[in-house]
């Protein structure tokens, strides 16, 4: 059995390797009920969401679905999915 490690090597070295790959949950957002606060893209732990277009979008080569965005968003637009892989 053949065993990877992996480690951080320096600050902000997050942003070369994706790791979204472990998650079971799967932030799901309902645009129509986002009322563009923000709240979520705030308190993403990975700094995962981002707005284009208007939209707040998990970005999920990132996102570890902990739930924190659906936890704080104030219209319960976010749900989390279990992920089918």
């Amino acid at each position: 059995m053949k065993i990877t490690v992996a480690a951080l090597t320096e600050p902000g070295s997050t942003i070369v390797n994706k790791t979204g790959a472990w998650r079971t949950f799967v932030p799901v957002v309902n645009h129509k009920r986002c009322i563009k606060c923000s709240l979520c893209e705030i308190y993403c732990p990975e700094g995962c969401i981002h707005q284009i277009d208007g939209l707040f979008v998990p970005d999920l080569d990132y996102c570890k679905g902990c739930g924190v965005c659906a936890h704080e968003c104030p219209r319960k637009a976010i749900d989390m999915v279990l992920e089918e892989k």
